[in-house]
């Protein structure tokens, strides 16, 4: 929600709208951790950790894994003839990074209303970084 946050001052007209648009973006992730958590019911194992510690671990794995079959498509090989750039494989390989951090959502026990305050927390600090020389 807008609110003292801001780093400005808004009419009252101004600060609805934003609140509409804020909550929208809240209903979206909340679409998304239901779909992942019904996705969890339908995959689940009994290989899957039974500690929370031991999920977190093997879902950061699961991201490394997916980021680097995303980073495999691109040309970063600089000693490599360049090879076309796929966009939609690389999409794909997008969502399956977002499949293993929506699930560490859900481990969390972060909400969307919690995803967007820790986000907007963070941004703060790496804008105030940046402007400090970090």
């Amino acid at each position: 929600m807008i609110g003292s946050t801001t780093p400005f001052h808004l009419n009252g007209r101004l600060k609805s709208i934003l609140n509409i648009l804020y909550d929208l973006q809240v209903d979206k992730l909340e679409k998304l951790i239901e779909m992942q958590s019904e996705l969890a019911s339908v995959l689940a194992s009994p290989r899957y950790p039974s500690k929370s510690e031991e999920r977190i671990s093997f879902l950061c794995t699961a991201i490394i894994h997916e980021a680097v079959e995303l980073q495999r498509l691109t040309n970063w090989k600089w000693w490599k003839n360049p090879t076309h750039f796929d966009l939609e494989d690389a999409k794909e390989e997008l969502i399956d990074i977002w499949h293993f951090v929506l699930q560490a959502t859900i481990e969390l026990k972060m909400t969307p209303e919690d995803v967007v305050k820790y986000y907007s927390n963070k941004n703060n600090i790496n804008k105030k970084r940046k402007k400090m020389n970090y």
